[in-house]
């Protein structure tokens, strides 16, 4: 029998089991909206006790429909044959017939594991492992690994190669792809790692790392759902483009809870994408920064009176400089915050001036308390005091730094000559164009050493609550119920969360570190990043010690990924030759596959640049069906992007720092002289080489930047 007929007859019983769970899941859909329509028709009953099931029911059935309808596409796609004789088919949720046998298990389920686990040298009790490839209900194609050959039984048959090189020369699209059907054992090691403490996971180009913490997040989800959906997981990238690229892949696996943010997009009304030079942010990101922040924090008004004067009751009564000077001094203690103890300034205000008052023996004086009463009510008092010590923004107090004068005072005796000489400027634009990425953490920690205004407390809704006297009647259940949903309904800036992921963790700085370790303080974490890749310029070692105080004290699993398989070895290997220049040592993953495609290296001059860049954009368009990525130096992007303007959306134009993390179909790679311009320059162009899994092409001016 050839193998093509036995092809089409394995693809013909697996496509009897994919049509019984399409049509098991068409009927748990109708279910679904059944209960949902049954619900609403339950407002007609005209008790308040009817209303509130009513809103369960709703509920309920709507999560259960999106549910399904979410993981319609590639529902099944794995088979275990077990030694006992047994059969599990694998997918992206749980389903079970009528009589609640198991028609699909889920990926996260321990029943599921041995399917990521098991390989030939520990079988794990499966004999035949199968991949099923499909295209939404049609059943596409099969690939076989016989685990264990001794135990398999006469006449089972085995077909294709194995479904990870095949789906690794697929078109990536716009967005990350999930790697459930796919996942190998030293992946699923780290995504199972225990839910609690601190889990690192390392590895180089193309090992997965992103995608293993993003399938972590989905099986911590799966496994504790009450405590981390409950909680919350939030993942923390690098860029809003690489947030974009990864938006996809949990809601494909069913999970939507998930809080996605980059470094830029972590304080609330703030998404930045400026960049600073990586001088300038190794500055900025330094610990050093802190105590320049407060000093800042403690300073007097830019523009602020400094004299107040007051005619009361016939008696000029005076604060000058040095007075107010010295009651905001006595007000800002070490270690108060301006935002809280605003009041206490007021009050040495009031203090003075009765003092005052006192000593000049004012003709008819009052009490204190009614001599204070009669300040507050006068309109030039008030606006002194709202002009003296106003209520501060983060912002506000970091554009002071703007002014050199004030730069300089600030970071006197902090940071060295040379290092205010090469952050003044740097803080001029904030007014006009926001901040940068590294101005983020400054302002969370500027919001941190001011504090926050109090504000009187929001009651909380009640959701039982139809009009004046009137409540709908509801059990202790439904009372626990709804106090559970208010608690999802987090702030805007929610800082409680169960799970955090870092990814591309080699870049955050010691600053963003403090910015993110506010967010985790209760968390369990999963931080993911290559050493080797790291864009950061300062000291390694108030990194180390920024990233542990951090994670603090919980105990850590870490997990090393060796296998790339992004990268054709023809790629890999251009990349390997540029990181070894300065990094002779380092232990590099193996590239797994090979395409036969070596990398193009295409020299011009600097007039004919411009078309060369977009005629070979044009090439790779017809030359591979998914992205194209087209990586600039960072000062050049938008002068490269209209290079390119006007082809197909499948080029997406990134420089070599948005580049980190995403993946390409082909790449493009401009001026890669101008990335390599120090040690951190030649990391980031280690990265930027190894973002293509098909082909690899880059043009400049400088032939000398290949060693």
């Amino acid at each position: 029998m050839s193998d093509t007929t036995v092809l089409e007859q394995e693809i013909a019983i697996e496509q009897q089991h994919v049509d019984r769970v399409y049509a098991r899941l068409a009927e748990l859909r109708r279910d679904a909206s059944r209960a949902e329509k049954e619900g609403y028709q339950l407002a007609g009953v005209g008790t308040f006790g009817a209303l509130v099931e009513r809103d369960a029911m709703v509920f309920h059935a709507a999560r259960r429909r999106h549910a399904l309808d979410t993981e319609y596409e590639g529902l099944v796609f794995g088979r275990l044959d077990l030694l006992t004789g047994a059969t599990h088919y694998v997918g992206r949720m749980g389903i079970r017939d009528d009589g609640s046998k198991p028609l699909v298990v889920d990926w996260r389920a321990p029943a599921a594991a041995a399917f990521y686990r098991a390989t030939p040298a520990d079988p794990l009790g499966v004999v035949r492992r199968r991949m099923i490839q499909s295209s939404r209900e049609k059943v596409t194609g099969i690939e076989d690994d016989l685990l264990d050959p001794d135990a398999a039984p006469e006449g089972m048959r085995v077909v294709g190669d194995g479904a990870l090189l095949a789906s690794l020369a697929k078109a990536t699209g716009r967005g990350m792809r999930d790697i459930v059907a796919t996942i190998q054992r030293e992946q699923d090691d780290a995504i199972r790692s225990p839910a609690s403490g601190v889990t690192i996971v390392t590895g180089g180009p193309g090992t997965g790392k992103t995608a293993v913490a993003l399938h972590r997040a989905a099986y911590l989800l799966y496994s504790d759902r009450s405590r981390f959906a409950g909680g919350g997981i939030l993942v923390v990238g690098p860029s809003g483009v690489f947030v974009d690229y990864i938006a996809t892949v949990l809601p494909s696996l069913g999970e939507e809870t998930a809080t996605l943010r980059s470094l830029g997009s972590l304080v609330p009304g703030w998404d930045a994408t400026r960049v600073d030079s990586g001088e300038v942010a190794a500055i900025k990101g330094s610990l050093r920064m802190r105590r320049v922040l407060e000093r800042a924090s403690h300073d007097a008004v830019p523009g602020a009176p400094t004299e107040l004067r007051l005619l009361y009751r016939g008696t000029l009564l005076r604060l000058g400089a040095k007075d107010l000077d010295r009651i905001r001094r006595a007000a800002l203690q070490r270690g108060a915050r301006r935002n809280e103890v605003r009041g206490h300034g007021f009050d040495r205000v009031f203090n003075d001036l009765w003092a005052q008052a006192r000593d000049a023996k004012v003709s008819g004086l009052p009490e204190k308390r009614e001599f204070e009463a009669e300040l507050a009510d006068r309109t030039d008092f008030r606006e002194f005091l709202k002009a003296w010590w106003p209520r501060f923004t983060p912002m506000r107090v970091l554009r002071w730094l703007a002014d050199p004068g004030r730069l300089r005072a600030y970071a006197n005796g902090v940071l060295s000559r040379d290092e205010i000489a090469t952050l003044q400027g740097s803080f001029d634009a904030l007014a006009t164009e926001g901040p940068t990425i590294s101005d983020v953490a400054l302002l969370d920690e500027l919001d941190e050493l001011m504090g926050r205004p109090r504000r009187p407390q929001k009651k909380s809704k009640n959701p039982f609550h139809v009009r004046d006297g009137i409540q709908e009647v509801s059990t202790f259940a439904d009372r626990q119920a709804a106090t559970r949903a208010q608690q999802v309904q987090r702030d805007e800036d929610y800082r409680d969360y169960a799970h955090v992921v870092v990814d591309e963790s080699q870049d955050v700085s010691p600053m963003q570190w403090r910015m993110i370790g506010r967010r985790g303080q209760y968390a369990s974490w999963t931080v993911v990043g290559d050493p080797a890749q790291t864009a950061w310029s300062g000291d390694p070692a108030e990194l180390d010690r920024s990233r542990d105080r951090a994670l603090g004290s919980r105990k850590r699993n870490s997990y090393a990924l060796t296998t790339n398989y992004r990268n054709s070895s023809e790629i890999f290997e251009v990349a390997a030759k540029v990181i070894r220049t300065i990094m002779p040592d380092l232990p590099l993953p193996s590239a797994v596959r090979s395409t036969g495609v070596e990398p193009a290296d295409v020299v011009t001059d600097a007039r004919g640049l411009p078309e060369t860049v977009r005629e070979l954009t044009e090439k790779q368009l017809s030359e591979v069906d998914g992205t194209i990525g087209l990586i600039t130096p960072v000062p050049r992007r938008d002068e490269m992007a209209e290079w390119v303007a006007g082809l197909p959306e499948r080029v997406q134009v990134v420089t070599a720092l948005e580049a980190k993390g995403m993946e390409y179909d082909a790449v493009v790679l401009v001026e890669p002289a101008q990335i390599a311009t120090d040690l951190a320059g030649v990391r980031t162009l280690y990265v930027a080489l190894s973002r293509a899994t098909q082909r690899l092409t880059t043009v400049g001016t400088d032939p000398g930047w290949l060693p």
